[in-house]
């Protein structure tokens, strides 16, 4: 995936040196996320899996940041977490 940060100009109305969050950037918070909650609670990859109805290879895929999860699948997961899933939109996309 080509990243765009270089090639982007702030939208108007917005201050020079914004940097728009890739999809990549994304695809690796939320991998982030995922993997420390789940070692947090003591379960492998495996346990989540079952916990949320996918195999265990899928579960590595969105942990490796290779795709960016639908939402749906992150729900599944956040609810398999017992954690909630809140999606915001932020003035400063560094604080994602």
């Amino acid at each position: 995936m080509d990243d765009i940060r270089h090639h982007a100009t702030a939208p108007p109305g917005l201050e020079p040196g914004f940097e728009p969050l890739t999809e990549r950037d994304l695809a690796y918070l939320v991998a982030q996320a995922v993997a420390d909650r789940r070692n947090e609670l003591g379960w492998s990859q495996g346990e989540l899996g079952v916990r949320t109805g996918m195999k265990q290879p899928h579960i590595s895929r969105l942990e490796s940041a290779n795709k960016l999860p639908s939402l749906t699948t992150l729900l599944r997961i956040a609810n398999a977490m017992g954690v909630k899933l809140n999606v915001t939109l932020e003035k400063d996309q560094k604080t994602l």
